[in-house]
């Protein structure tokens, strides 16, 4: 599957019509992220049951300042709604897999749970 471009209007659907989305946050005068992207477009290739999207940073800087983004290239995953990974630098090929991996090997219930306790530890303090 080829990457998708997403905005602020779409980036929230993206996340919440699908079960795993890799977010890769980026920008054309951004070196790091030009050498980035042949890995995440290949890792695309490889992995149908993961959407791969991208943001321009320069284009939706307001996205980008409300997903903290102060380093790019800045890789987000996230699983059932949940942001589970979050990491700025490029990923060589094999540290891309592993987060794949990673992510695809997660116990969703534990996941939800620990939001949820989360959620309620905030709201008694």
């Amino acid at each position: 599957m080829a990457t998708l471009d997403i905005t602020g209007e779409t980036f929230g659907p993206t996340v919440e019509e699908n079960d795993i989305v890799l977010v890769d946050f980026w920008a054309g005068w951004c070196q790091p992220c030009l050498r980035f992207a042949p890995t995440y477009s290949a890792a695309s290739e490889q992995h149908d049951d993961v959407v791969f999207a991208k943001v321009d940073t320069e284009a939706e800087q307001q996205l980008s300042a409300e997903a903290n983004i102060t380093s790019i290239p800045t890789l987000m995953a996230f699983r059932e709604k949940v942001l589970v990974f979050s990491q700025p630098g490029a990923l060589n090929p094999s540290q891309l897999e592993e987060v794949i991996t990673a992510v695809k090997g997660l116990d969703m219930k534990e996941v939800h749970a620990a939001v949820a306790a989360q959620k309620a530890e905030a709201e008694k303090n």
